[in-house]
């Protein structure tokens, strides 16, 4: 009885572990953003890791001095300045004006533009075009895009990402008791990188991590340390630039 008991154990575990070789992976999600110039076409590859909980996105270029160039991609709610859940006034949550500053802080103070509560945010009175906004993909994608100007032969990409309310045992909910706005990022937001080179013969770059944005979004300052950075890693496998 004893034997066959474990022979049946051991079928199932070598079915089980067929089953997963067969698992068919869905494809990834494609969206295309800025298709109305003919400047150089780029896609940016974006592969979930095991932390992806439905971060927020900035996708940019700056030029090789680092002036800012155009943004490529940003989370519909933070381009608009509208939360989906954002106005729970009338009883049950509906879209309204919200600014996260500790969301995207990086790539907003890199933008450079302030409105007129002295952030450095677009709002529901300056929002980013459709051309540059959309809503937050819900997994694996790739985003094909162009960059408007023809002459920029050498360029960087840059990522930044961040998921709300992911403490770890650096970034606790009680290290900034008095900052409400570090409570809505907790680990701070990571920033990515590609240097591109249109004269290489190189065609797909990884996309680095390089650092971590202010923890609530008063400055735009890059921190390189990310030693206290722990399950934020994990929110993307692999991110991607590849020249079309």
């Amino acid at each position: 009885m004893k034997t066959n008991l474990l022979t049946i154990f051991a079928l199932l575990i070598l079915l089980a572990g067929s089953c997963k070789s067969t698992e068919i992976q869905s494809p990834p999600a494609t969206f295309s953003y800025n298709t109305d110039t003919t400047g150089t076409q780029i896609a940016i590859e974006f592969t979930r890791g095991p932390a992806f909980n439905y971060p927020l996105m900035a996708i940019w270029v700056e030029d090789e001095v680092g002036n800012f160039v155009q943004t490529l991609y940003v989370a519909e709610s933070i381009g608009k300045g509208t939360f989906e859940h954002g106005d729970i006034s009338t009883g049950k949550w509906q879209p309204g004006p919200i600014m996260r500053p500790a969301a995207l802080p990086y790539w907003s103070h890199r933008r450079g533009i302030v409105n007129d509560a002295g952030l450095f945010l677009p709002d529901t009175k300056t929002p980013i075009a459709d051309a540059y906004t959309g809503a937050t993909p819900t997994g694996n994608f790739v985003l094909n895009t162009r960059i408007e100007n023809p002459s920029l032969r050498k360029f960087s990409v840059y990522f930044e990402i961040n998921q709300s309310w992911d403490w770890n045992e650096f970034w606790t909910n009680a290290k900034f008791p008095d900052d409400n706005e570090y409570k809505t990022s907790c680990q701070p937001a990571l920033v990515y990188m590609a240097d591109v080179d249109l004269d290489s013969e190189t065609k797909s770059y990884p996309m680095l991590v390089i650092g971590h944005s202010h923890y609530s979004g008063k400055t735009g300052e890059l921190f390189t340390d990310i030693s206290t950075i722990t399950t934020a890693l994990n929110i993307a496998k692999e991110i991607r630039v590849t020249v079309k």
